[in-house]
């Protein structure tokens, strides 16, 4: 992020709360990044203190950003005071996960903090399972970029060869996309490219192949839930995990799948059976569904 686009944010936000400054509200949902927002938003709640102020951190911006050796260093820092010097200002503040919970800033009283995560519309789900009885069927789905941990992978096939061979099908496109097949071709694997798929009933199809969704991502990457998760859990489809936060301890909690972690570890690999995606799917109707984010919405309302 460059300083002319920090800038810009800053010119943007500005003129966005020129234009409300004397306008009262009884609600104020600010969603945040920018991070110049935070600090406008706050003066704007100095102003008018009737108005409820509600800060909704869709990302944490450095701290979510690949750049881990760049993040103590400006403009980054200047970047992430901006937000944290003015959260407090706020009545509610919502997050898109329990982990970004760690980021804030310990002054901020944890009872004004909710998670309330991304939702979808509950499609109909008519799963037919097609699992290959002699093979372990991976899945990985999303974009393939320079946030996946390829070597993970590599060395996560070789371990489950030593169970059963392995057919790995691969939904998505990216720059990384011919180095994340070859480092699976490398460990012995079947691979399956089906390039990007957006139609519902295709995704099921290939999911309805596989034992586990694979969600592996480097260390470096900061985020409680993934999109490429929250695809698994609505086909129903258990996941072999190694995020920290939020995905691994829902996995732990409600037996959606395995964590793995110190490079690879799948000695509690078992082959996913109906109950449990059964919870798969169940999890995400109670949580990940419309009908959930409207009701944590309206909690925090009340």
């Amino acid at each position: 992020m460059s300083i002319d686009r920090l800038r810009s944010h800053g010119v943007l936000s500005k003129a966005i709360f020129k234009k409300i400054e004397n306008e009262n509200y009884d609600l104020l949902w600010v969603l945040v990044p920018p991070n110049s927002f935070v600090k406008d938003a706050a003066r704007y709640k100095a102003l008018h203190k009737e108005t409820k102020l509600i800060f909704d951190l869709i990302d944490l911006w450095p701290e979510t950003m690949p750049i881990s050796k760049f993040k103590s260093f400006p403009p980054f820092t200047f970047w992430k005071n901006l937000r944290d010097r003015y959260l407090d200002a706020a009545d509610e503040i919502v997050t898109e996960c329990n982990l970004y919970h760690e980021k804030l800033p310990k002054r901020i009283n944890r009872d004004k903090v909710h998670t309330i995560y991304l939702a979808r519309e509950v499609r109909e789900y008519n799963p037919q399972l097609n699992l290959p009885e002699d093979k372990i069927a991976l899945c990985y789905l999303g974009s393939i970029n320079n946030i996946i941990d390829i070597p993970t992978v590599h060395d996560l096939i070789l371990d489950l060869r030593n169970i059963k061979p392995v057919i790995i099908h691969i939904v998505g496109d990216g720059e990384k996309r011919q180095e994340l097949i070859d480092a699976c071709n490398g460990a012995g694997a079947e691979v399956i490219y089906h390039g990007k798929i957006y139609a519902p009933s295709e995704k099921q199809k290939i999911f309805d192949s596989c034992h586990y969704g694979l969600n592996i991502m480097k260390d470096s990457v900061f985020v409680g839930l993934t999109m490429k998760s929250m695809d698994y859990f609505e086909y129903g489809l258990p996941i072999i995990n190694n995020i920290y936060g939020d995905t691994w301890d829902v996995i732990e909690r409600e037996n959606l799948g395995i964590n793995v972690n110190d490079r690879v570890n799948v000695s509690s690999f078992v082959i996913p059976d109906y109950f449990m995606r059964n919870n798969v799917r169940k999890y995400f109707e109670e949580n990940l569904s419309i009908k959930s984010f409207n009701d944590a919405v309206s909690r925090i309302y009340r």
